[in-house]
This record gives C-alpha cells, structure tokens and sequence, in this order.
C-alpha cells in the first residue's frame, strides 16, 4: 500500500460505461432510498460462471455483518448495508433475486480462504485491493476508495492525527483487526502498541477501558461505528492512505470478472450505485463520485 500525505479522493466517474443485456432498476438499492434491483432475465455463455449461477438461481456472497453503513447484520442474521447493496445489483443481473442470495459472514482473516475453497461465489466485504491478495484471487472494481483514518474517545484526549508522521504515534496504543491491511499499515507508523481482534467492533471497548488509544481502519468505517455508538468516539480529521475496494473471486476467472466489472459501470451509469450509496453509507457521509473500474 503506497502511503501519502493528502487523501486523493475517489477517481472519475466512468465515461462511455459499457451496456449490458438489459437493465437494473434506478433506484435498485434496499432501505430508504429505494428497492430491490429489478431482476434481469439474459443468456450467457455455456459453461460460464454466470450461467451456472444463473442454473442453481443462487448466489453465496461473503460480507461482513459487523460494518455499520457497509454490512451489518439484524437479529434475524440478514445484513444490509453498501456492500450488501452492490451484491444485490450483481445478483439480479444474474437472474438472482435479493430473497436468494446467501449472504455468509466473512472477517478479514478469512476472505480469500473461502474465495479459493469455494465457501462463497465473490467478496463484497470492504476489501482492499492489493498486490499481495492479488496473487491468489482477482478482484472486480473497485466500487469505492476510502482511506484509513483513527477512531478516538470523543475530545480526542491522546491528540491523535488522522495523517501521522514517523513519531506521532510513539505513544499510542492502536486496536486494528487481525490479518487486515489496516494492521499492516498502521504497524509501519511504529505505535507503541498494536492490539489485535477479529472485528473492527471488538476495538471499542479496549478504548473504553483505556487499553487502547484509538482504532485504526478505513474512514467509511470508523464513521459507521461512531454514527452506532452516538456520543462516545470520533473520527479524526485526515487520512493516511488510499483503499480502494474490490470485489473478490476466484483466480483467473476472468469472463466473470468483466460481467462484474460491467454491471459496476452500468450501476454508475443509471444512477442505481448512487441509490445503493444514498441509501446506506450516504445517510450519513456524502456522496462521492465512483472510481473507474481497473480492466487490466
């Protein structure tokens, strides 16, 4: 992950996206923006991914159910969220209604493990595209670019920076999630301390008990927890890199990768991943433009 001292923002939105066999429904997001994406009925190619999941009428799709804004799971287990929303729109261009789709909770350790042994069909699940996860699965998009920032007690008593130099962090005992490119970022800046978990939430009470400063992971994150937990924390001002995030599928897959790629364009282009973003994430953060997707 290239570090850098401002945050660059998201990339352009796509000019000339490519069109796809039929078409979602604007407003294809769940919750208060709108509703489900309308289901398209199309041909694909014999043997293809999309047409085996087309055959089965299912799709399995790893989220998180801890994120909220991105994924986060009810009582009754059914998660909602921006990342939900970009897999409903996938699905019902393959045919799969939303009331379909198997959603299974995937943490950070273990979403490429379940791309490779096929627990699930692809990750939607703030997923960092990098070089390293690269070598043993592809990704679609990205979808969105955040960047990481550091979740504080409100009045930031630490003074905490959101753009850190080589000693601001001398002191300060930061709680990431284990396995996570937000661990190995943060380690680079040589905190006194870093404090690993399974979730981003498991973070919030060692800051609460005073055992960590402040948690470490991508600003639309953090945002989602502060907006859950009313009163208690802060965001800091300023990012320290950019994440973009991808969709994850199998290695070499590359006839399902560009079918995601173009239901992605065509989401930016019919304004229904501008729904799905306004209708999750956009409740509370504003909305930005959409990043190209990468084609190479």
């Amino acid at each position: 992950m290239k570090f850098k001292k401002a945050f660059a923002g998201i990339g352009l939105l796509m000019a000339g996206a490519l069109a796809l066999s039929g078409c979602a429904a604007e407003g294809g997001a769940d919750g208060d923006g709108g509703g489900d994406a309308e289901v398209v009925q199309q041909e694909f190619p014999e043997g293809s991914t999309m047409a085996a999941l087309q055959a089965d009428g299912k799709i399995t799709i790893g989220t998180k159910f801890d994120q909220p804004l991105f994924g986060l799971a009810d009582a009754s287990g059914l998660p909602s969220g921006f990342d939900v929303e970009i897999g409903k729109l996938i699905a019902a261009e393959l045919g799969i209604p939303a009331d379909s789709i198997e959603w299974r909770e995937t943490v950070s350790q273990n979403r490429e493990p379940f791309i490779q042994d096929g627990s699930v069909d692809i990750v939607i699940a703030t997923y960092t595209i990098n070089d390293t996860r690269k070598e043993v699965i592809d990704f679609a998009g990205p979808y969105y670019v955040a960047g990481q920032s550091f979740l504080v007690p409100a009045g930031n008593p630490q003074g905490v920076v959101g753009d850190p130099g080589p000693d601001d962090l001398a002191d300060i005992a930061v709680c990431t999630v284990v396995g996570s490119t937000s661990e190995q970022n943060v380690r680079e800046l040589n905190p006194r301390e870093v404090i690993t978990v399974d979730k981003y939430s498991d973070c919030l009470e060692p800051i609460r008990t005073g055992q960590a400063d402040a948690l470490t992971t991508d600003n639309v994150i953090l945002a989602g927890l502060v907006d859950q937990n009313e009163g208690e924390f802060e965001v800091v001002e300023g990012t320290f890199t950019e994440e973009p995030y991808g969709i994850g599928l199998q290695k070499g897959d590359d006839e399902f990768r560009d079918f995601i790629n173009d239901v992605l364009e065509q989401a930016y282009d019919d304004g229904s991943w501008a729904s799905a973003w306004e209708s999750t994430a956009g409740t509370v953060l504003p909305t930005p433009e959409p990043p190209a997707v990468d084609r190479y």
